[in-house]
């Protein structure tokens, strides 16, 4: 297949300088930071990926991309984090256990503090995406992480609320691909495996009941997360070049982190994955115990048709509101899904507005 847009290309963001940190967490995994700098700033900016993508989400070339907005709307100093959940590392396609409490307690306090060390006490925003943002505001929830000024979150947060389907698939449907086809891991990429392979046999198998558009990863990514045709975004959100390399925004991802979605649908809300397991006894059984004590602003990204966390958002704030009033904000998107927010045609215009009026009413 001809790549028109080169992988891991840093070709979206201009005028800035680039620079990359490497942060090592206490469990023994790389990860990196990422510099987009114009010049220093009193408020800095982080950028946060879900499953299965990266920073890439944040710097695509084709689009007016989030990461240049806010460099060019007066956020100067903008960086974006690379953790254990990015398709630029081997990590989730790899046979492990990882969950989201092994993110909010090692990947998300090291790479603040490698972010401190290059810009003190300035106030930092977080703006995180999907499970990144669940993890991201568990962090803050668990106190591993303190001294945010903000958090924007899209799609979810700390309640995550999935279609009927969806619910099926996280209980019958992981087992069945352990178990009975025997993969480990879900991968957008598996329409392009060997004729007859067991991705391949997935991938096809997938694509018969996704008769909306030609491109096979795009209906893997409906299979991995969601219910709907397709489930991460509305087609007419995208642009055709953005549409036809989705597989590269969202890549492969084990299935570990859906056990502990799963565990968080059962409970209503953010939960401890393991109980009884000491490592994790510095996080709380419920994350959602001590909202009233967050003092960090939230504003609640809730795209009106989000086929992979439903109203998660929307019953976050009204949540929020019963034990902090008007301490944190919510901002419906119609006619967007989950991911295009994010990577729309004309997010610039529709979307990321919003955030900027929000980091800048915060931001004195």
């Amino acid at each position: 297949m001809e790549r028109l847009i080169p992988r891991f290309t840093f070709d979206g963001v201009k005028d800035a300088d680039i620079s990359t940190y490497p942060v090592t967490t206490e469990d023994g995994l790389g990860l990196h930071l990422t510099r987009f700098l114009r010049e220093e700033s009193d408020d800095v900016v982080l950028l946060i990926h879900g499953l299965t993508s990266s920073s890439d989400l944040f710097i695509l070339p084709e689009i007016p991309n989030l990461a240049s907005h806010l460099l060019d709307n007066g956020f100067t100093d903008v960086w974006a984090l690379d953790f254990r959940m990015s398709g630029r590392y081997p990590y989730s396609t790899e046979t492990h256990g990882f969950n989201l409490d092994d993110i909010a307690l090692h990947d998300f306090p090291p790479a603040i503090a490698e972010l401190r060390r290059h810009i003190g006490d300035r106030r930092v925003h977080v703006i995180a995406h999907c499970l990144g943002a669940v993890a991201f505001a568990m962090s803050m929830s668990a106190g591993t992480v303190t001294d945010i000024a903000t958090l924007t979150c899209n799609s979810v947060s700390l309640t995550p609320r999935v279609p009927a389907w969806s619910k099926l698939k996280l209980s019958l449907g992981l087992w069945v691909l352990e178990y009975v086809i025997g993969l480990p891991f879900l991968d957008p990429r598996f329409g392009q495996a060997r004729p007859f392979t067991r991705p391949w046999m997935v991938s096809r198998a997938v694509s018969v009941f996704h008769r909306e558009c030609d491109v096979r990863a795009c209906h893997m990514q409906s299979f991995q997360w969601g219910a709907g045709k397709p489930a991460m975004y509305e087609h007419s959100n995208l642009l055709p070049e953005t549409h036809a390399r989705v597989a590269d925004i969202c890549a492969g991802s084990g299935l570990s982190y859906y056990q502990h979605v799963r565990k968080m649908i059962k409970a209503g809300r953010a939960v401890r994955f393991a109980d009884r397991d000491s490592r994790y006894a510095a996080l709380p059984r419920d994350y959602l115990a001590n909202a009233a004590d967050v003092e960090t602003s939230m504003l609640l990204l809730a795209p009106s048709n989000n086929r992979v966390f439903t109203d998660s958002n929307i019953h976050m704030h009204r949540l929020l509101e019963r034990v902090a009033p008007g301490r944190h904000e919510l901002a419906v998107l119609p006619g967007y899904g989950h991911l295009d927010p994010l990577i729309g045609k004309n997010a610039h215009l529709d979307v990321f507005p919003h955030i900027v009026d929000f980091l800048k009413r915060h931001s004195s």
